[in-house]
């Protein structure tokens, strides 16, 4: 029962926040391309299939970060009883718990199309390379939103079986949205990584931080809006749009504080929130 519970500390169930917004992107991507006219069942299907997916995908990530960065979270005062970092998990154990969890991702992904399979396969290099970015550059939230957002991608392509523009437009505003919500989730910790020497988009824009989250949620909108009418959505999907609008506006970067790590730790999980109004979104653009 000890290694059980360490190694959920490990991957951090009890932080759903992690995996969700993993799986969110997902659901944009699929709920814009399918054809609800056809089987729901198929649907639902899928929905469970890139939630379990989401669900590994980000446990392994975990595992891996935790494994890059056991000597940096050492010295930060939130991640220092990490199960590698405090030495409660070996890391030889933990490659194996990564191996295992990849494996049964692979599993789950082996139920999409063939087109799919190798798009996802595509993006591990992705996936596991992302600890590194936070020693190289100021913009590892970047190279987040396009790891993170891949599933987007995919969510379309299962249906279709090919790339289209559209999924590629969305995708790009969904890299957006995760450069703002990681750059205020980078706040919590912006004290300690000034100190040991790591990089992020919180750093470089400490004296802009709203001005930066503007623009990035601008852009989010705005491709929102693109992809309505590309997608001939119906008016009610821009009426339901001042939703999202004012989660993002009126009420995130209005809280958001840079020098509360409560504050920033709050505005940042408002976004699971944020994606599920997102999919509703998509939802009735499609039905009424």
């Amino acid at each position: 029962m000890k290694q059980l519970s360490l190694f959920i500390e490990l991957i951090r169930l009890k932080k759903p926040i992690g995996f969700m917004l993993l799986f969110w992107p997902c659901s944009w991507g699929l709920s814009v391309a399918y054809n609800f006219e056809n089987n729901l069942n198929l649907y639902f299907f899928y929905i469970v299939l890139f939630f379990l997916g989401s669900v590994l995908m980000r446990s392994a990530g975990c595992i891996v970060n935790d494994i890059f960065d056991k000597d940096f979270d050492k010295k930060v005062l939130r991640t220092k009883n990490r199960p590698i970092a405090s030495g409660k998990i070996t890391v030889k154990v933990a490659i194996l718990y990564s191996c295992i969890l990849c494996l049964l991702a692979l599993l789950v992904l082996l139920n999409f199309n063939y087109f799919t399979i190798i798009l996802a396969l595509g993006s591990m290099p992705l996936a596991f390379t992302y600890p590194l970015m936070k020693r190289l550059t100021y913009w590892p939230q970047l190279f987040l939103g396009i790891t993170f957002n891949y599933g987007l991608i995919l969510g379309w392509t299962a249906v279709y079986g090919k790339i289209d523009f559209i999924p590629l437009i969305f995708y790009i505003g969904a890299i957006f949205w995760t450069l703002g919500y990681d750059t205020i989730y980078g706040y919590q910790d912006i004290k300690d990584d000034e100190i040991i020497g790591l990089k992020s988009t919180s750093i470089k824009f400490k004296n802009k931080a709203k001005q930066f989250l503007i623009t990035c949620y601008l852009v989010l909108i705005l491709i929102l809006i693109i992809i309505g009418y590309m997608m001939s959505f119906s008016k009610y999907y821009y009426f339901f749009l001042i939703i999202p609008f004012i989660h993002l506006f009126i009420y995130q970067i209005k809280i958001f504080d840079h020098n509360s790590p409560e504050n920033c730790l709050k505005a940042f999980k408002s976004n699971n929130l944020f994606g599920l109004i997102v999919l509703f979104n998509i939802l009735i653009g499609k039905f009424i």
